[in-house]
This record gives C-alpha cells, structure tokens and sequence, in this order.
C-alpha cells in the first residue's frame, strides 16, 4: 500500500512524525511525503525535520508564500502532477492549512481516498480561512480522524457517515510523549535565552486574524508590555508577525520590554512550554501543548476550536479588545490549574490511524 502524505507547515510537522513513524512499522506500507513549501523558513521546516526524526521529503514542492487564492491554487497544480506520477492508495492530509485543502482537493478530482487527521474540529467562524480549509477537506474525506468526542459529534451533525469517523485521540500527545524527555535533556534554549524555569511567560502570535488586524495587534503588542512589567515574557516571533510589526512600527516598542528571538525548533519550543509559568497563544497546537505539559494557558481570540481545554479550566480564552484585559487575564491566570483527566486519548493515535487506513483501504 502506498500512501501519499501532504504537509506544509509546523503542526503538520509535528503531527505527521508520530504517524510516518507508525507506518515505517507496518509491513508493505510504503509512504511519500510530500512537502509544499508553505512554511519554507529553516527555522520554520527544515528543522523540524532533523529534530523530529521524519525522513526527507520525496517531492518539495517550492510553493512559499502568497495570497490565499494564489498559493492554494499553485499546491493544487503541483500536487495533481505528484498524484499522477505517483499513483498512491490514499492521500493524508493534516489539519486546517492551505496545503491540507489544496492536498484534498487533488486527491478528490482523482477520486483517490482522502484521510483526514484532525478532522471535525470546528470554530464556527467562517472568517477564518482555517475553519473554511478544514470543513471543506473533511467533506471530501473517505476516513475522517477526530481527536475527541466534540469533534466526532460535529461530523455526525454535518451529515458524515458515521462508517467513516473513528475517535483517535491527537498525535500531537504522541509526539509530545514521544519527545518530551528528549527535548529536557537536549535543549539548551533556557540557558541561551538567560531565562529560569517556571520565571517567564512564553507567547506565541501568528494568526492572520490577529496579525492582519491592526486594532487587535496593537492591543496585543500592550498586553505584551504590560505583561512584561511584572513577569519576563518570551516570544519566539513568526516571521510573518515580524513583517507586519515592522511595517507598523511596533518592534523596536514590543522589544524594549519583551525578549523577542527568532522561531525555534520543535525540541527547544517543548522545552520553553514545559517550563513556562504561563502561555500566551492564538495557535491551536500550543494550545494543546500547554495542556499535554500542564502550563496554564490564555487563547487572544475569539472561539477557539479545543473547546475541552476552556471547559476543563485549562484554557482562557480571551479576545484582544486592549492591553488592560490580556494583563489582566495573565495575572488572573498565573498559577491555576484545570481539571484532570485525559482528554486526548492514549498516546497510540498514530498506531490507530495506521491501522485504520490498513483495514479499511
């Protein structure tokens, strides 16, 4: 059986590591990977590559950056000429990125079956370009993966046959098991940074509705400074959030206060998460990190899609009206915790995932 997988951006990475090392297990499952370039930073993809242990990409597609439309439409193109070269049984995609839609959307016109990790996760804003990439890649998925019972119950409720979902727990608590020690024993970031365990707050700033939103960044560029007046902060930026600083003025303002340093690789973020006091994110995926390595978290959106992190007291979710109220919440937020139990499976979803797509293709 051969599979064809579709990554493009760091979640995905980090997600397709857990499960490219389950199929290397399986006798006669043969995988391509498939890198599009949408995240082309070496700070960004090449190492997580090395760290997480993935092998090189069969075909590195060049795509990079570029409006929605544009790079959407130039992966669909590209990927269409893999498919056809390569003949795959199945195409696997991840999460919620241009380059899962443009993945799916291939696949589909080549009526090759599609599986979808992470399927079913909804925000129910479909100004998001996420919540639009990931509600249309999983109606055109034949086998669906949903992490949690939230995300089995939207499927059902958006029509999906039941015969093609299967709760699988979140490989990121797989990779996150996997590499945890690892990252504790090899990772110098903390002393590179000069910061102690459990004395900084770590954030992390990269969506578009932020970013591209000059009212909310700037009150997220003043809750970072407010922040910063009582706690150290650290933020390893996102080069797309650093253009846009740049561009309205605010780096030198933010890094007057806030330690700002470039992207890090998968093993030192692991680190900096486990050792922060708190986490300040509107990434999804460390959102759930925080959780795996129980940091208490605060989410500058909207809504968030792991409604199971809010619920259990895990997580705060807390828009980007002004600085005052993402101080505020900070404060608020340092020190707690949330309920326990187990809210993302095992740490076999990857061993599940394999086996599924196995049996049922």
């Amino acid at each position: 059986m051969k599979i064809l997988t579709v990554v493009g951006a760091r979640p995905q990475f980090i997600k397709a590591s857990a499960v490219s090392r389950a199929a290397r297990e399986v006798a006669g499952m043969q995988e391509v990977l498939v890198h599009t370039g949408q995240h082309y930073d070496a700070n960004m993809s090449q190492v997580f590559f090395d760290e997480l242990e993935i092998p090189a990409p069969a075909r590195h597609l060049g795509i990079g950056s570029g409006g929605h439309g544009a790079q959407t439409g130039q992966m669909l193109a590209a990927i269409e000429e893999v498919l056809l070269a390569e003949q795959p049984d199945c195409v696997l995609v991840y999460g919620d990125t241009n380059s899962t839609l443009a993945g799916a959307l291939a696949a589909a016109k080549l009526h090759i079956p599609i599986a979808h990790v992470e399927a079913g996760l909804r925000s129910f804003n479909r100004r998001m370009p996420e919540e639009v990439n990931r509600v249309l890649t999983d109606h055109a998925s034949s086998l669906l993966f949903a992490p949690t019972d939230v995300a089995v119950r939207n499927l059902v409720h958006e029509g999906i046959p039941a015969g093609q979902v299967f709760q699988v727990g979140d490989v990121m608590f797989d990779t996150a098991l996997f590499f945890g020690q690892k990252a504790q024993a090899q990772s110098q970031v903390l002393s590179r940074l000069g910061v102690q365990s459990g004395q900084y707050v770590l954030a992390s700033i990269h969506r578009a509705e932020n970013t591209d939103v000059p009212e909310r960044l700037a009150a997220i560029v003043d809750g970072l400074r407010r922040v910063a007046e009582q706690y150290r902060v650290v933020l390893p930026l996102h080069p797309r959030t650093q253009k846009v600083l740049q561009e309205a003025g605010w780096l030198d303002a933010l890094s007057e206060r806030v330690l700002v340093c470039p992207p890090v690789g998968y093993l030192d973020m692991v680190q900096l998460e486990r050792n922060a006091q708190l986490i300040l994110t509107d990434s999804g995926g460390v959102q759930k990190e925080a959780y795996f390595y129980e940091v208490p978290c605060v989410t500058l959106r909207d809504e968030t899609e792991w409604v199971e992190l809010v619920e259990s007291g895990w997580n705060a979710l807390t828009p980007p009206v002004s600085g005052e109220v993402i101080a505020a919440r900070v404060q608020e937020r340092v020190g707690s915790r949330g309920a326990p139990g187990q809210l993302y499976g095992a740490g076999d979803s990857a061993r599940q995932i394999v086996q599924v797509i196995r049996d049922h293709l």
